[in-house]
């Protein structure tokens, strides 16, 4: 078995202190809001996989199409001997990366859950001998330190996730990327692209009702972790186009006019009928636009991929 290490960088309580500054901040402001990062307890993460599976959602199945296709000109493009993936999860989708990466020495998942960084990275070390296994609790958004490993360093962030964040936060966060990056370094992104927005509502709003679930799951969580009084059934999931910003808005529509309270921040919340609360924003791309990113966090494009259909694009660039 290959050796798995697993740093904590992040505080014990950071994740608590996190939800409650995020929640009083949210739930004051005009309109309200809720980040989407707090979906993702357990539940809220087996109710994502079921998500991905749905004949509506494509993401997923666009970029491991990708993958598939075009992981060997990936690892010829890199010649990676660290592999550094953010928001890792599962690890699932990066085993095609592993895979055909023949020269990586260190495989580096990032995350704030320290279950799935464990789980996934012990498996991993033990189908892989010779892989090491460096997992890192951490929190990409912030500032990130990472191990001493062997370059060059293949810097990976998938399923695009890029998207949920607003055009300001994107900025800081590539260039924050790219101060991880030495030369010879590369960045593998993936973005959903432009596209009908009949397409893109399906992918936000399914039928089964499955997304609808995940987006309520966020007040479960305020619910257990703030002792809030949040009445589910009180509010509807809504998913829109802002055809303007080019993105998905997720929202939570209150059904009555109702007051909840959060006794952990001795805080009551009014939400008049009909009110809206955004829980997510998901951006969708084009390729000069993502161009146009990068370049501006100092880092060039140098390849670009996308699934059969144009739905999604995983791009690869290079430190400048």
């Amino acid at each position: 078995m290959s050796p798995f290490l697993l740093t904590r960088t992040l505080p014990e309580d950071a994740t608590e202190a996190a939800l409650r500054a995020d929640v009083l901040q949210g739930l004051t402001h005009n309109p309200k809001t809720l980040p989407p990062k707090w979906f993702y307890d357990a539940h809220g993460s087996e109710l994502f996989e079921q998500i991905t599976e749905l004949p509506e959602y494509y993401p997923t199945r666009a970029e491991r199409e990708i993958l598939v296709a075009r992981n060997d000109e990936i690892a010829a493009a890199t010649r990676a001997r660290t592999l550094v993936e953010l928001g890792s999860g599962s690890s699932e989708k990066t085993r095609h990366l592993i895979d055909a990466l023949a020269d990586l020495h260190t495989y580096v998942p990032v995350d704030v859950s320290e279950s799935a960084l464990t789980q996934a990275g012990q498996a991993l070390a033990a189908e892989r001998p010779g892989l090491e296994v460096h997992a890192l609790i951490a929190d990409f958004t912030a500032r990130l330190t990472l191990p001493q490993t062997p370059g060059p360093r293949l810097l990976a962030f998938l399923g695009g996730t890029i998207g949920n964040l607003l055009p300001v936060e994107r900025a800081a966060f590539l260039a924050s990327l790219r101060a991880l990056l030495s030369p010879g370094d590369a960045l593998l992104l993936g973005t959903d692209l432009v596209k009908d927005e009949s397409v893109l509502v399906r992918a936000y709003d399914d039928a089964a009702g499955v997304t609808a679930a995940f987006n309520k799951n966020v007040l479960s969580v305020v619910n257990r972790e703030l002792g809030s009084d949040f009445d589910l059934d009180a509010f509807d999931h809504v998913a829109l186009w802002d055809a303007e910003h080019e993105w998905i808005e997720m929202r939570l529509r209150s059904r009555t006019a109702q007051t909840v309270k959060i006794p952990a921040l001795d805080l009551a919340v009014d939400f008049a009928a009909g009110e809206e609360m955004r829980t997510e924003v998901s951006a969708k791309f084009r390729k000069e636009g993502v161009r146009a990113e990068l370049s501006a966090a100092g880092l060039e494009l140098a390849h670009w991929w996308t699934d059969g259909e144009g739905r999604f694009a995983l791009s690869l660039s290079v430190a400048r």
